[in-house]
Order: structure tokens, then C-alpha cells, then sequence
């Protein structure tokens, strides 16, 4: 009997089991659920939260940089902060790599208010993306002029009175005789040293050969001084005074003269607001920062940012002359912002 039941066993076994290993019933997998993101519903028709308040805040630019030194962050703080508490309203601050990020960030709405260079606010607002708020004084004067030089002996006839400060001719009279001369200009990116001239022999409808670009207003100066590079040259009012021009060469402003002066047409840099800033908004952030300027701290962290000792509330109609001698000059000014 102890023999018999393993026997038993096993033929019970082969009668439950099935014939093939395919047949073997295989566990029901239960498919594993992934959790999908649901699909946000975003009420139509919602107004945006006003400018100025803690879900939009007013966004200033500060100084395109790279690299931002400690002293400018430092000093954003503090600017946005009296911003707040002259206006009430939000303030935060980006820093845009160059001025051509810095234009693109006015359009797009990433940047409300911040400094712009003469050729970068100009590139702006033309874009339509800015207005013009305040722009930097220096010396009292928030524009500058630029002026032709050639050396004394080249034959040229200066048209410009030292001892009256003026021109005694119109620039198409003085400027003729630049004709199918060679300029030495500073750099493709200098309104004074290049653009805005190069505007003023457009109008003129002198064409001259191609340029020397020697990079500096003082070099241009040197440059017509020695003679051989270049018969004529542009600089800003007055590039001769450079201190140390006159230690090397003191006969400088004897031997270089000036044959022509553009008028003060050149802005300094602009502090620029958005263009489509509500009315309100706009006179209470000029109001802020005329109080801002009369304030130590406010003061200190303009120059540290931007450069401003003192600046002077404009409107765009200010720049029409600068505006109508750059597009004068035939350059692309997308290209001249950098």
C-alpha cells in the first residue's frame, strides 16, 4: 500500500496538468495607469492684473552687463525700492545681456522702463515700443553737436568762427569740399564720429572715398594731425581738448581747425518708458523719479546704473533732427545698436 500511493498521486497529477508548456494558463496582467497631466482650462476673456501690482509688476531694466558688478545690483535694490515707495506700485528688475536684447525685451513686454543709448532708443521707438521720458544732462545740456577737422594747411576754408561760436555758412556750401575726399571717422557705431556726419555730406550730396576708421575721437585727431591717412575728419565738440593732445602736440589747435559744427542734435542717453504705459502710471513715475533725483540715495544709485548726475524730462519730438540725420546717413540702424 505505501508503494501504491506515490503511483496514485502521480496519476492525478497528469490528469490536471496540460499536455504542452504553451497551455499553461499564464496570470492576468493588469495594465499599469499613468497619471496624465489634465488639461489646463484657462477662463477666456479674463482681463490682465494692471500693471504695476504684485501679479504684474513694473519691470525696470537695468544696465545690459554680462556680468553685473555687485555695486549695480546693489544699487537696483535701491532704485526699485524708492520706486515703490514714491509710487506704490510693483517694481521688479532684469538685466538684458546687450542693448539689442534690451530693445527686443521693450517689445515683448519684458522691460517698462529703462536707459536707453541715443542709437538704441531711437531703434525703439521707432519700433513703436517706447516713448521718451527723461534724458541725460550734462554740462546743462541734455543734446551734444560734432564737428568737421582738417588740418590748417590742406586747403580747405573753414566755415566755423571760434571767437562767435558759429558757422558762417550752410553745411551745403561747407561742406562741398569734402567731395571725393577721404574721411577719418572713429568707429561704425559713433553718432558723432561717423553716423550723424556721414548724414550731414548725405544731405549735402557729397560723396566721399572710402574711410579710415581709426577708433577714438583723440586718434582722428592725431590722425589729421600727422596727414597722409586721411584729408578730413569728424569728432565730437571739441575732441582737440582731449586731455594730453595738447602735452603732445601743443600746437594742436593751431594746426588741426575746425571747418565745420554740426548743431546739438545728438541725444545723450534716454530713460524710456514703454509706449503704451497708461497716462496715470506715466506722470506718476516722472514724478517719482524727479523726487528720486533730489535724494542722495536716489541720486547715488542713477550714476552708479546709468550715468545720470542730472537729467531733464523730454518728449520724441525732441529727436526729430537726430532721427531725420541717421536715416540721412544710409546706414541700417538694427545693425548699429549692439
Amino acid at each position: 500500500m505505501k508503494r501504491l500511493l506515490p503511483l496514485v498521486l502521480l496519476g492525478l497529477l497528469a490528469c490536471t496538468l496540460p499536455t504542452r508548456i504553451g497551455q499553461i494558463p499564464l496570470p492576468t496582467m493588469m495594465p499599469t495607469l499613468v497619471p496624465q497631466p489634465a488639461t489646463l482650462q484657462v477662463p477666456s476673456g479674463l482681463p490682465e492684473a494692471k500693471l504695476g501690482t504684485d501679479k504684474n509688476p513694473f519691470i525696470l531694466a537695468l544696465p545690459p552687463s554680462a556680468q553685473p558688478a555687485p555695486s549695480v545690483l546693489a544699487a537696483g535694490k535701491i532704485l526699485t525700492a524708492l520706486l515703490e515707495k514714491s509710487t506704490g506700485y510693483k517694481f521688479v528688475s532684469v538685466i538684458p545681456h546687450d542693448e539689442t536684447e534690451l530693445v527686443k525685451d521693450f517689445g515683448i513686454k519684458n522691460a517698462h522702463l529703462g536707459v536707453l543709448s541715443s542709437l538704441g532708443f531711437l531703434l525703439a521707438n521707432s519700433q513703436g515700443y517706447v516713448e521718451a521720458a527723461f534724458a541725460r544732462q550734462q554740462s546743462g545740456n541734455i543734446f551734444y553737436g560734432a564737428q568737421f577737422i582738417a588740418r590748417s594747411d590742406a586747403g580747405f576754408i573753414s566755415y566755423y568762427d571760434p571767437i562767435k561760436g558759429e558757422n558762417s555758412a550752410d553745411a551745403i556750401v561747407a561742406l562741398a569740399q569734402f567731395k571725393d575726399k577721404k574721411p577719418c571717422w572713429t568707429d561704425e557705431h559713433s553718432p558723432s564720429g561717423y553716423i550723424v556726419p556721414l548724414g550731414f555730406l548725405s544731405d549735402a550730396g557729397v560723396q566721399v572715398l572710402t574711410p579710415a576708421f581709426v577708433t577714438g575721437h583723440p586718434t582722428v585727431v592725431r590722425a589729421v594731425y600727422a596727414g597722409g591717412i586721411c584729408d578730413f575728419g569728424a569728432t565730437y565738440i571739441d575732441a582737440r581738448a582731449y586731455p594730453g593732445l595738447e602735452d603732445k602736440y601743443p600746437d594742436v589747435m593751431k594746426k588741426v581747425v575746425v571747418i565745420w559744427r554740426i548743431p546739438q542734435i545728438i541725444p545723450y542717453e534716454t530713460l524710456a518708458f514703454v509706449h503704451d504705459m497708461d497716462e496715470d502710471q506715466r506722470r506718476s513715475l516722472i514724478r517719482a523719479f524727479v523726487d528720486i533725483m533730489s535724494t542722495a540715495d536716489g541720486k547715488s544709485a542713477m550714476q552708479t546704473l546709468y550715468g545720470f548726475d542730472a537729467m531733464q524730462v523730454v518728449q520724441d519730438s525732441q529727436f526729430r533732427d537726430f532721427r531725420k540725420e541717421v536715416i540721412a546717413s544710409g546706414l541700417d540702424l538694427t545693425s548699429l545698436v549692439k
